[in-house]
Parts: C-alpha cells; structure tokens; sequence
C-alpha cells in the first residue's frame, strides 16, 4: 500500500508491521526453496513426532486436502511415512522416516543460521523493546476485542 500525505502514525506503524511480518514470515521457505506449507509440516513431524493429518490440519490452518497431498509427496520422497491409526483407523498417522529426520534437522540448523543473519545489527535491547511492543499489542487486542468504537 502506497503512503499517503494523510497517514497518520498509527497507519505506517501498522503497514511496516504488517509488512516486516509478511516479508520474514515467507523469507526462509524462499531461501530454502520449500513452500512454507511443506516446511511447516516438516517441522512440525519433526519437533511433535508421529502426528495425525487432522493435527497437522488444525495446527498448520491448512485443509485437509492440502495436508493429505503434502504429505503424499513427502511419502513419495521418502521423507514422511503413513499408516493408519491403530486406536482409531478413521485417522492416518504421518511420521518422518530416518531421511526426514536428517532432513528437518538440517532445515533446523539452516534456520538458526538464517535468524542470525537477519537479527544481524539488531542489539539485543531493541529485541527485547521489540518483544515487549508486541506483547502489549496483543494484550491490548485481547483486552479490546469484544469492544466497539
């Protein structure tokens, strides 16, 4: 969104957030050459274990569909294994295989690395002014969410 002579502080506050946000949000899965749908799942088999498509649906705010394909892929590289849900056969449990372990883990140390270049010149006190910004900004929208100007 283009600036305007009639922003107020409150908007380029709002508009650089948002931006940041968007720009870093996507930037790894760009510098991986992965979709961040396929990261996210990666990562998530990686740091929960054996998972069910619907957890990872619910947890990745992902359709079914997409979680089902993604990891058929995976399947397919030898990266995800599957089977059914022996307490409930309705459900089908992913899980890295021993190469998707090597591979998240290394994603896992690629992304440490890649924090530290983009925190690079960022003192840690102004991180922490940083955190607490967005601490009080998501108390006060948690304070005020049910209220109406």
């Amino acid at each position: 969104m283009a600036e305007s002579g009639d922003d107020t502080p409150e908007d380029v506050f709002f508009r650089e957030l948002t931006g940041a946000y968007a720009e870093v949000r996507q930037a790894f899965a760009d510098h991986v050459g992965m979709s961040r749908p396929r990261l996210q799942i990666l990562m998530r088999l990686w740091r929960n274990g054996e998972t069910t498509h619907s957890d990872l649906r619910h947890a990745l705010g992902l359709d079914g569909a997409s979680v089902t394909r993604l990891v058929k892929e995976f399947e397919a590289d030898g990266l995800v294994a599957r089977r059914l849900d022996p307490g409930d056969n309705r459900y089908t449990l992913a899980r890295l295989t021993p190469a998707g372990e090597g591979k998240a883990a290394g994603l896992a140390d690629s992304h440490r690395r890649y924090q530290a270049r983009v925190l690079n010149g960022v003192p840690p006190r102004d991180r922490e002014t940083v955190l607490r910004v967005l601490a009080r900004l998501r108390a006060n929208v948690r304070t005020h969410h049910d209220e109406r100007d």
